[in-house]
């Protein structure tokens, strides 16, 4: 067998193999949009029943849903996966518990499929306005966390919409299991099965196919590092709802309440590190940076938080190390921290905008028209006064779980939940009218 011979056959068998998974992504793109039209007209209470056994199942099975994370987990430390991302995979009771309740919260939240808003009664008898409806079917694409399987399940169902679920390879194990309590509960409340349909294989493959269905797919759904998104984004024939990072700030202006500012300071960066809402850079307002500084530098220490910071800062934290230019622009997901001395209010609304990624924006202030201003003049999907940066999540913002945070500014803006999966269509309601 000749070199030019084996590698004829490597390119051929390659190309089965992309024929083959993009026969299997076809196959489950038609299943979908089936399945999607029996969603879209089915019943609150069918839908609540389906969220409700899916909860109950969950919980029944946190022992093979623990087991199977634990061989995820397995192979992630033995692939040398990062810190962040095996905090992002790893399950554990409470988490599991987490997971049905917040499928639970879901439930409970009003059925926004139908609801009917803005209706005006027109000079020619007509009455016009809107109406939610599902958006059809949802490609969700997903690294590392397992609990997206069943957030974006419960969403997805609950907003009449079938979805195709593709995570990483990484956590495969632990998403077929979750799949499996999700089959069970649509089949205990008779709903089709396909309505929630989890991707088994892990052929990188299947994301590209994903991406190029817009017979099948309404929307994709990126939730992941920066490098997952912008190849989504790149590469998608369907609308995207996205961000790409989290690099978040908290500015604290120089009538901050000291105990606030300390408090919202550390929470914002060490309450969890490996989460998209997470400041990585903290602007002091020069007038109190040497009051709070010091107390903050000692507190981050005790959390073993490495502090990059500017020449003001390195003056009062000595132990500080200097900032690049590329600090202010990096999401660590890890315990580091940038901090930069900002002689007023105006500094760090510019330092925002230059280097924020338009995610979650904080300031601690008991100024009001500061506070009014910062509000207004912050442009990211979440901003914040007196509030740490962590609260930017759907369970913190009522929506019962999130499929994710978008920065975008068309359709879903900040943590979307049920109504970022609607879209609405306009009705009209007459009585023999004619024009």
């Amino acid at each position: 067998m000749t070199a030019a011979s084996i590698q004829r056959d490597s390119v051929n068998a390659k190309t089965a193999r992309k024929s083959s998974v993009a026969d299997i992504m076809r196959e489950i793109g038609e299943r979908a949009r089936k399945a999607s039209r029996a969603v879209a007209r089915a019943s609150t209470g069918e839908k609540n029943a389906a969220l409700f056994a899916l909860a109950d199942i969950l919980e029944a099975q946190a022992g093979s849903i623990l087991e199977a994370n634990a061989q995820d987990l397995r192979a992630a430390v033995s692939a040398q996966l990062e810190a962040a991302l095996l905090d992002r995979l790893e399950l554990n009771k409470n988490r599991v518990a987490a997971m049905a309740d917040g499928v639970r919260q879901v439930a409970a939240l009003p059925d926004p499929i139908g609801e009917m808003f803005d209706l005006k009664m027109r000079p020619s008898g007509i009455q016009v306005g809107r109406m939610r409806v599902p958006l059809g079917v949802v490609g969700i694409i997903y690294e590392s966390r397992p609990n997206v399987t069943a957030d974006a399940a419960s969403l997805c169902l609950k907003s009449g919409n079938a979805c195709v679920l593709r995570g990483g390879s990484e956590a495969q194990a632990s998403n077929q299991a979750i799949a499996r309590c999700i089959a069970a509960a649509l089949r205990q409340a008779q709903l089709p099965e396909d309505a929630v349909q989890v991707v088994e294989t892990t052929d990188r493959a299947a994301v590209g196919s994903l991406l190029t269905m817009p017979q099948y797919i309404d929307v994709v759904i990126p939730r992941g590092g920066k490098g997952l998104v912008a190849f989504v984004s790149e590469h998608a024939r369907v609308p995207v709802i996205k961000h790409l990072d989290g690099n978040c700030h908290v500015y604290i202006d120089d009538s901050a309440d000291f105990d606030k500012a300390i408090a919202i300071a550390v929470n914002a960066k060490t309450q969890r590190y490996g989460t998209c809402n997470t400041m990585e850079t903290l602007l002091v307002a020069a007038s109190i940076a040497e009051k709070i500084l010091p107390e903050l530098g000692r507190i981050y220490a005790g959390h073993n938080v490495e502090i990059r910071g500017c020449a003001r800062t390195r003056k009062i934290l000595p132990q500080a190390k200097p900032a690049t230019a590329e600090d202010w622009d990096t999401e660590y997901l890890a315990p580091i921290l940038a901090i930069k001395v900002v002689d007023n209010f105006d500094e760090a609304i510019e330092h925002i905008a230059r280097h924020g990624s338009q995610h979650t924006d904080s300031i601690v202030t008991e100024n009001f028209t500061l506070a009014r201003r910062f509000l207004r003049e912050v442009d990211s999907s979440s901003v914040m006064v007196n509030a740490s940066t962590r609260f930017a999540d759907g369970y913190e913002y009522g929506l019962g779980a999130e499929i994710g945070i978008s920065t975008d500014k068309f359709h879903a803006r900040g943590p979307v939940g049920l109504e970022g999966l609607t879209s609405a269509k306009w009705v009209v309601l007459g009585d023999g009218h004619v024009r």
